[in-house]
């Protein structure tokens, strides 16, 4: 799965490891929802070092349409929500 980081660029991390992320996901939407401001920084943080510590980064001329998109490191909690889908960030695993 192709996965892009705003700012960043794309890393492809394999689908076994959607659980792992989704956890994460499922802790950043609590957050947004109770308003945890603190709490979303931080879990936001891990989730994308998660991502990139998992993925394996494509080259920068690579133009491989992108499955997931995630915020920036430096994403508010308003930016993130307008990314949102019903179920977070990442799809949840069938």
């Amino acid at each position: 799965m192709i996965v892009r980081i705003m700012g960043e660029g794309q890393v492809e991390v394999a689908e076994s490891h959607l659980p792992e992320l989704n956890k994460l996901d499922d802790e950043l939407l609590a957050e947004m929802e109770s308003g945890d401001g603190v709490g979303f920084r931080r879990t936001l943080h891990a989730l994308l070092e998660k991502v990139r510590e998992l993925g394996e980064p494509l080259p920068d001329a690579s133009l491989e349409p992108s499955e997931l998109i995630l915020p920036a490191p430096d994403a508010t909690l308003e930016d993130v929500r307008e990314l949102l889908g019903e179920s977070g960030l990442i799809p949840p695993v069938p």
